[in-house]
């Protein structure tokens, strides 16, 4: 909408012009123009939009803006130019009393001689107060105009979008409309205003085309019924899941690439490469109804024989299974075998072809549970849901009640279901009690349910034969170390962990990568856990586990923090954010945002940090995280009894997902804090066994600053921090803050020479990354100790400089991109959950970096790396 004000501004102004806006159908184009006839209160305005019937009509179009312009008998050149001069004359003398505005809606249905001669205007009124916007499909790009193309609608726009026309809402039901819309808007309005409220909530299967009084549907129909038959054939063949190829396509129609193009110039589809990209599901659906249920049948079927002649078994499989109308068990037998290798979202319309085709109901159900569990983690959970609720068989229903919880593994009720389904399963399928056990294991930290959890995990492993896959004794191991845990035997805990750690490499698959990383985690092994995580994400990515990529993610936040790379940390949290909200887990969503508040707070940085707790407001798992933020802020700010009540809350309340790794992770910051408080001796002292029993220097590190605030003897607490310093594993910003501790210690101790050593690397490194906060509290202590001056920042550079060598963070590289590739501060921020206050503060530092003076300078350095 900027742009299109932008115009009428200009054209007010008596500089005009024309834009054009491409877009498919129900993309906005048309809504954008009614936006513009608003802002055009006061002027003069002419509406021509196109009309199929008219096409064939010369000249209609013209008519209807003109009278004054007679069109010569012979159409060449010079008779456009003839013409068009007129109809400039005539848009002029309208537009000297007042600005001008020229509506032309779908404009690719105007005439050709009269799409002519407009654009041949619309290109020579610069000068005038006239303004020419145009709307239609992407191929009226041709009319050499200035065009903005429309995209899609972002997850987020989406969900905007969806509270205003359709608050109550449920969360996943609106993650599927937002699929099943592919971001265009007339779409997601018709889809959500035709639920009923048993869909709504999310009880009942959402439609999967849209209604057939959708505005959009018999705007669809039309632009349908004006295409070739070729090109028709060609889009319902298009139109059948499985895709096909672009090569089984024209083999299939006996049609040639070019009986596409009507297609694709009228905005319905793309082809790119090999594949046919529909605008949006909805839009492929209604393509798909077009045909009869005889041509959808025989469409299927050609489309089985070609993707069987090209080896594509799958594929031939699914195009069968959606051209039968009967039972067929050997059919479905086949389904099911083929799914064991296949991606989760083609595994799950192969399980449901097999359920549907099934005459056992054993069968049936256990093929419902299969589908259900790759839709999940395609990243479709209200599908899965609905999948679920199909299963009758009670055997079955064990299984489905597992992988309900598994979907929803954050609330108390999930663990308990978990822990009753690996009692039941124990027995007959010991494999998927070690999953449930694994999802669970929150479970070996809460009263009550210890005892429990020990037990059904020895139940459990007393079926290990010993010759089990890698993956599997992995689980084994992950399952006894919590049981270990249970039990308070941290050391044999360990001792399972590190077991499981050493088989990590030999597997492939993410999940028992995902149990890795919070193995590594929970024996403070950073390095394995950013491994594991990592290799989970490539892998779920790959395999198309798309629900499995969050979760792995906020491992790798995690293993970043505790190592100290904020910068990786904030990135890998960034990603789990989006990919959470993208696959409809918003609680993970809110831990990755509570995580990215205390990252923000640990640089000091409060705008941002306090952004990140609103965004996740409302997610009950993220709000130990965000008190921790809150209390790292108060320390900041040297409210240190403030920021000790706030980790006593967290350390003390009621356990919950992630509550064994953050009552580790806040220990440092509560002792920092609270000072040598004899009440958290039990606490600091857990602390101090489980640090020591890592072995990693940095994890020995905090050990010894933690002892050094925990003493009252000056001399024992300057022997801490000196060995703190000494440990090699600690660097970046635990090492700075190590380095201000003790500077502060010494200041007090008037050891003032001593003192500024110290103080003056802190200030010096809290610079480098970012943390002014921290590195003002430095200068502060530095001019207490009686510095004169502050310590300089590093030499600027002179002229551009290559950004793989301009020293950015992670979080300022991100920052640049975007920026460059034309994002404001505030669309910046929204994006990165930062407030538009440290956006802005990025920037100046990045322009520094690169020694460029604007964002264009900027743009150009990037656009040559």
């Amino acid at each position: 909408m900027q742009e299109v004000e932008r115009l009428l501004h200009s054209a007010a102004a008596g500089q005009g012009g024309a834009l054009v806006l491409c877009g498919a159908p129900g993309s906005g184009r048309s809504t954008l123009l009614r936006a513009a006839l608003r802002h055009a209160a006061g002027w003069t305005v002419h509406t021509v939009p196109g009309h199929a019937a008219e096409r064939s009509f010369p000249c209609a179009a013209l008519r209807r803006l003109t009278d004054r312009i007679t069109w010569p008998a012979a159409r060449d050149d010079e008779a456009v130019v003839t013409a068009g001069d007129s109809l400039l004359d005539f848009l002029r003398t309208t537009a000297a009393g007042r600005p001008l505005l020229c509506l032309l809606d779908d404009a690719h249905l105007l005439d050709a001689p009269s799409r002519e001669v407009i654009g041949y205007a619309a290109r020579r009124v610069g000068g005038h107060r006239i303004a020419v916007l145009a709307a239609g499909p992407p191929s009226l790009a041709d009319l050499d105009l200035p065009a903005r193309h429309l995209r899609p609608l972002t997850p987020p726009e989406c969900r905007t979008l969806l509270a205003e026309h359709a608050p109550d809402l449920a969360a996943d039901v609106a993650l599927t409309l937002a699929d099943l819309s592919g971001g265009n808007p007339a779409a997601l309005v018709d889809l959500a205003r035709s639920l009923s409220p048993e869909q709504r909530r999310g009880y009942t299967p959402l439609p999967t085309e849209l209604h057939p009084d959708s505005p959009l549907r018999r705007r669809l129909h039309t632009e349908l019924a004006a295409l070739p038959p070729a090109t028709r054939r060609l889009l319902l063949l298009a139109a059948a899941t499985p895709p096909a190829p672009l090569p089984d396509l024209l083999a299939a129609a006996d049609a040639g690439l070019a009986d596409f193009r009507p297609a694709e110039r009228a905005g319905l589809v793309t082809v790119d490469g090999d594949a046919v990209h529909f605008g949006s599901e909805v839009a492929r659906g209604v393509a798909y109804r077009e045909m009869s249920s005889v041509g959808r049948r025989t469409a299927h079927l050609a489309l089985a024989g070609v993707a069987a002649a090209h080896g594509r078994r799958l594929d031939a499989l699914l195009h069968r299974a959606a051209a039968s109308t009967t039972a067929d068990p050997a059919l479905a037998a086949q389904l099911t075998e083929a799914a064991a290798t296949a991606a989760p979202a083609e595994a799950t319309e192969a399980f449901r072809y097999a359920a549907q085709l099934s005459t056992d109901p054993t069968v049936r159900d256990a093929a419902l549970v299969d589908a259900a569990r790759t839709a999940w983690l395609a990243g479709r959970p209200h599908r899965a849901g609905l999948l679920l609720r199909q299963v009758t068989v009670a055997r079955t229903r064990v299984r489905a009640r597992g992988l309900a919880a598994e979907m929803r593994p954050d609330g108390p009720a999930s663990r308990e279901i978990l822990m009753d389904v690996a009692a039941d399963l124990a027995q007959s399928d010991p494999v998927a009690a070690l999953d449930a056990l694994s999802l669970a294991g929150e479970a070996a930290g809460l009263a009550g349910e210890q005892g429990r959890y020990a037990a059904l995990a020895r139940r459990v492993a007393a079926g290990r034969r010993g010759d089990e896959a890698a993956a599997v004794t992995m689980a084994y191991h992950h399952v006894a170390g919590l049981a270990d845990i249970a039990c308070r035997d941290e050391e044999a805990a360990f001792a399972r962990f590190r077991q499981e750690l050493e088989l990590a490499g030999a597997v492939r698959e993410p999940i028992p990568l995902i149990r890795a990383a919070t193995a590594a985690i929970l024996v403070g092994d950073a390095r394995m856990a950013t491994a594991s995580a990592g290799r989970a994400v490539v892998l779920a990515g790959a395999d198309g586990a798309h629900s499995l990529v969050p979760r792995a993610l906020e491992l790798a936040a995690l293993a970043g923090m505790a190592s100290g790379d904020y910068d990786a940390a904030t990135a890998a949290a960034l990603d789990g954010v989006a990919t959470a909200r993208g696959t409809g887990q918003s609680a993970l969503a809110g831990t990755h945002l509570g995580l990215l508040a205390v990252l923000a707070a640990m640089v000091g940085d409060r705008d941002s940090g306090q952004a990140r707790i609103r965004a996740a407001t409302g997610t009950e798992q993220a709000r130990p995280l965000c008190e921790w933020a809150l209390a790292v802020l108060d320390l900041v700010d040297g409210q240190r009894r403030a920021a000790a009540e706030r980790l006593h809350l967290v350390v003390a309340g009621p356990p919950g997902r992630g509550s064994v790794l953050l009552r580790v992770a806040v220990v440092p910051h509560l002792l920092e804090a609270a000072g040598p408080e004899p009440a958290l001796n039990p606490v600091a002292a857990a602390f101090d066994d489980w640090a020591g029993r890592t072995g990693q220097d940095g994890w020995l590190a905090l050990r010894d600053r933690c002892r050094a605030l925990r003493t009252r003897d000056g001399e024992a607490a300057e022997a801490h921090f000196h060995a703190a310093l000494r440990r090699v594993g600690e660097a970046g910003f635990p090492r700075a803050h190590t380095e201000l501790l003790y500077g502060r210690l010494l200041r007090r101790r008037r050891r003032h020479v001593a003192a500024r050593e110290h103080l003056r690397r802190a200030a010096e490194t809290f610079r480098l990354l970012g943390a002014e906060p921290w590195a003002a509290q430095s200068i502060r202590e530095l001019r207490a100790a009686g510095e004169r001056s502050a310590p300089r920042a590093a030499a600027g550079r002179s002229g551009p400089q290559p950004l793989d060598g301009a020293g950015l963070t992670a979080q300022q590289e991100r920052i640049a991109a975007l920026v460059a590739e034309g994002a404001t501060n505030r669309e910046v921020a929204q994006e990165l959950h930062l407030s538009p206050r440290t956006v802005d503060h990025h920037l100046r530092n990045v322009f520094a970096r690169l020694g460029v003076r604007s964002r264009t300078e900027m743009a150009h350095l990037l656009a040559a790396r």
